[in-house]
């Protein structure tokens, strides 16, 4: 979001409109000391994943588990790359913790606050959830300061199909504890906010979240300098079926009522 800073340059009462435009947040690269549990859970990760695709190679490291998640990515479409990752997710469990979960930790407010205090990575917030019908503050969201995967991916539709929503839907649907997770592609941060229901993708905001221009391997091959400002083709790799498919619903009910207006209007005519 560009900043609009006002100033007066003759000391007059007019005022020059400057626009800044917002900080790069990827012209510093955070330097990452990762410690043993770290490696740990990022070759389990890989190797996970690398099974999924069929053993394909990795070497260990952050980079190639990024590697892998592209690699996750080619091919598939949208649906896959979720159904895909919660393959993942799911093979990293024993195969009653779901039904488990859910019962020693059903929904409520201390469970959330409780999922949100072992998940916090920066810190927790007070945010307004609606349980059961009621509004209420509870101390369950966590923030990332900088998304390493972001950050690393530097790609729109890795974040949304990869990690957003096959998280959100892990949690919801498979543990019942309702997640959605807002990233921040202005400074690369992500709200984690547990005890809220996800909305429709459609309806999400990231939904029409643009390509970062200096980062994605789609800029200048099948998206334009001009196309920077629409929506990230990977996000949703049916969106244009979709808005097709709607026009086309559109269109019929149109067609529909002018052919019933012109059977009333001539039905011998509109009969034969």
């Amino acid at each position: 979001m560009a900043v609009k800073v006002s100033s007066s340059g003759d000391g007059s009462n007019g005022s020059a409109v400057a626009v800044v435009p917002p900080a790069d947040p990827f012209a510093t690269k955070e330097v990452y000391k990762d410690n043993v549990f770290d490696r740990f859970m990022i070759n389990y990760f890989s190797r996970t994943m690398s099974n999924e695709l069929g053993g394909l190679p990795y070497d260990g490291s952050y980079e190639s588990f990024v590697d892998l998640s592209r690699e996750m990515m080619r091919g598939r479409n949208t649906q896959q790359q979720q159904e895909a990752v919660a393959g993942v997710l799911v093979s990293l469990l024993p195969p009653q913790a779901p039904a488990n979960f859910r019962k020693w930790f059903p929904f409520n407010k201390l469970n959330s606050e409780v999922n949100a205090f072992i998940t916090t990575l920066g810190f927790t917030w007070l945010i307004e959830v609606d349980y059961q019908g009621r509004k209420e503050e509870w101390l369950s969201g966590v923030e990332i300061k900088k998304c390493r995967y972001l950050e690393s991916s530097g790609c729109v539709g890795l974040c949304v199909n990869l990690c957003k929503l096959p998280t959100q839907k892990f949690f919801t649907e498979t543990f019942g504890l309702p997640l959605t997770m807002n990233p921040n592609f202005e400074d690369l941060s992500c709200e984690m906010a547990f005890g809220q229901y996800p909305p429709p993708v459609e309806q999400d905001k990231v939904y029409n979240q643009p390509c970062f221009a200096k980062q994605c391997n789609l800029v200048g091959n099948t998206v334009s300098s001009k196309d920077l400002s629409k929506p990230c083709p990977k996000i949703d790799t049916e969106r244009q079926k979709k808005e097709r498919t709607l026009g086309a619903a559109g269109r019929g009910k149109n067609g529909g009522g002018l052919f019933s207006l012109l059977r009333a209007l001539t039905p011998g005519k509109a009969d034969r």
